[in-house]
C-alpha cells in the first residue's frame, strides 16, 4: 500500500497516461512519430525527481514540471506530451487507478481476515458462551457463532468492494471543462475520433468504461463512494476490536500476547489489548475522513474548484494506508485469539440458572406442580439468590435453593439436566456450519491466495 501511494507510482502512472494518450492520438491519425511513442515507453519509470523539483519551483505547477522532466527523458516526444489534455487528465485518472488498486489490496487483506475467522469459528462452533443484549447477559450463543457476526460484516464489506470495483469508471479524455473541445479541434471536428480516443485510453489503462460526463474533474462523489467502502472495513474491524476488548476484560477471550511482551511499565501483571486498541484508534481516524469526501464534493462549484486538491492528497491516501494497517492488525489478532473455556463456563454458571427457570418450571409441572405456584417459588428464590450474589459475593445457588424447597418438588438431577448449556444455544452450531459452507467458503475459494501476513510491531 505504501508503494501504491508513493510518488514513484503516482508519477509513473502520469507517464503511462501520457503514453496512452499519444498512442491513441497517433492511431487515430494525429502526426505523432513512432520514435516519440518508443521514447516515451522507454522512460516510464526513470523519473528525475530533482529535475522535477527544479521545474516546479520555476513554474509553480506540478503537472507542467513533470511534462518538462518527461520531455527531457524522452526528447523525441517532447513536443507531443500532454497534447490536448488538461492537468486533470493525469491527476484524476491516476487517482481512480490508485483507488481501484487500493481497494483490490484491501479486499485481499479482508479475505485473509475472513479465512482466519473461519478457522476460529469452526473450532469453537459448539462452545456455549453468554450472549449479550444492551451489554447485559442474554440467551446463550456459542463462541463460534459470535465470530460469524464479525465475519458477516466482512462479507458485506467484500460485496461492497466487488460492486465498487465493477462500477468505478476512469475519468477518460474529457478536456479542460469536460467538453472535449480541445480534442474536437485536434481531430478537425470528427466526433467519432474523439469518442474513440476516450475509449482507447480508458481501455489502455485497464478500465472498461469512463465516466460519461465530467467537468474538469470527475465528480468527487466517486471519492465519497470509495471512502465509504474503505470506512466500512474500518467500522467492521472496530466492532470486532471492541468486542474482543470487552471479552478480554471478562477474561473469556484474549488477543495474542507474546512471551516477553510487557503490558504495563508500572503494573507488571497487566495484559492489555494493545492491538485491538490500536485498531479502534486507527478506525476512528478513518471514519473521520469519510465525511470529508462528501464535504469536498458539496463545494465543488460548477466544473471544479481547486480547494479539493490539497485536501484529497491527504485524505485519500491516508484512508487507504490506515485501513491497510487496521486489516494487518485484525488478521494478526484473529490468528492468535486465546479462548479460556473454564472462565466462560464459570460466567455461564453465574447467569444460566436464571435463564433456565422456564425449562425448570416445565419440569415442575410435569411432576404435578401448579404452573403459577411454581413461578412464584422460582421468583422468590431468584430474587434471594441474586441478592446474595450482589451483596455477599456468593455464587449462584438458585438450583440448590429450589432443590431444597419441598414446595418445588424437583430433585437436583432434574434441575441440572434442564440447565445443560447446550440446550440454550439453539441452532448456533448448525448456523456456523451453514454460514461457513454456504457463504464464506465460496468467497475464499473464488478469491485465490489472500494477502500474506505481516509482522505487527507492538
Amino acid at each position: 500500500m505504501l508503494e501504491l501511494w508513493s510518488a514513484q507510482t503516482r508519477h509513473g502512472l502520469w507517464r503511462r497516461l501520457w503514453l496512452a494518450l499519444a498512442d491513441g492520438e497517433r492511431a487515430l491519425g494525429v502526426d505523432i512519430s513512432a520514435a516519440a511513442i518508443d521514447d516515451m515507453r522507454a522512460h516510464l519509470d526513470d523519473i528525475d525527481f530533482a529535475a522535477v523539483a527544479t521545474y516546479e519551483k520555476k513554474f509553480r505547477h506540478d503537472v507542467m514540471a513533470h511534462v518538462h522532466a518527461f520531455g527531457d527523458a524522452a526528447p523525441a516526444a517532447r513536443g507531443v506530451i500532454h497534447l490536448g489534455a488538461t492537468s486533470a487528465f493525469v491527476t484524476d485518472n491516476t487517482d481512480l487507478i490508485q483507488m481501484r488498486r487500493g481497494i483490490e489490496l484491501l479486499r485481499s487483506r479482508a479475505v485473509a481476515v475472513l479465512g482466519r475467522l473461519a478457522t476460529f469459528a469452526r473450532q469453537w462452533r459448539e462452545e456455549p458462551t453468554l450472549g449479550y443484549t444492551h451489554l447485559q447477559s442474554a440467551q446463550l450463543v456459542t463462541v463460534g457463532k459470535r465470530a460469524t457476526l464479525w465475519m458477516q460484516d466482512l462479507v458485506l464489506d467484500i460485496a461492497d468492494i466487488d460492486y465498487r470495483l465493477a462500477a468505478l469508471p476512469m475519468r477518460g479524455v474529457k478536456g479542460t471543462t469536460g467538453t472535449q473541445a480541445s480534442f474536437l479541434d485536434l481531430f478537425k471536428g470528427d466526433d467519432a475520433k474523439v469518442r474513440e480516443l476516450d475509449k482507447l485510453v480508458t481501455q489502455a489503462m485497464g478500465f472498461e468504461t469512463s465516466i460519461p460526463v465530467s467537468g474538469q474533474t470527475y465528480s468527487r462523489k466517486l471519492d465519497a463512494q470509495v471512502l465509504s467502502v474503505v470506512a466500512g472495513l474500518a467500522t467492521s474491524a472496530a466492532k470486532f476490536a471492541s468486542d474482543i476488548r470487552m471479552l478480554q476484560s471478562f477474561g473469556e477471550i484474549e488477543e495474542p500476547f507474546e512471551k516477553d511482551q510487557v503490558g504495563s511499565s508500572a503494573m507488571a501483571y497487566k495484559r492489555n489489548p494493545m492491538r485491538c486498541e490500536r485498531i479502534n484508534s486507527l478506525a476512528r481516524f478513518v471514519l473521520s475522513l469519510e465525511p470529508n469526501a462528501n464535504q469536498t464534493h458539496s463545494v465543488q462549484y460548477f466544473e471544479r474548484t481547486l480547494d479539493d486538491s490539497a485536501n484529497r492528497r491527504l485524505t485519500i491516501p491516508e484512508a487507504f494506508l490506515a485501513t491497510d494497517a487496521i486489516l494487518i492488525l485484525w488478521e494478526n489478532v484473529a490468528s492468535g485469539l486465546e479462548v479460556h473455556p473454564a472462565r466462560i463456563r464459570a460466567r455461564i454458571a453465574d447467569e444460566l440458572p436464571f435463564m433456565a427457570t422456564e425449562a425448570i418450571i416445565v419440569r415442575a409441572v410435569e411432576r404435578g406442580g401448579d404452573r403459577q405456584q411454581m413461578h412464584e417459588v422460582i421468583r422468590r428464590h431468584s430474587v434471594e439468590a441474586a441478592r446474595a450474589m450482589k451483596d455477599a459475593g456468593a455464587s449462584n445457588d438458585l438450583f440448590a435453593r429450589l432443590a431444597a424447597d419441598p414446595a418445588f418438588g424437583v430433585p437436583m438431577d432434574d434441575i441440572a439436566a434442564a440447565a445443560d448449556p447446550q440446550r440454550f444455544v439453539g441452532r448456533a452450531p448448525a448456523q456456523v456450519n451453514e454460514f461457513l459452507a454456504e457463504v464464506v467458503e465460496p468467497i475464499l475459494a473464488a478469491s485465490g491466495t489472500p494477502a500474506p501476513s505481516e509482522d505487527v510491531r507492538v
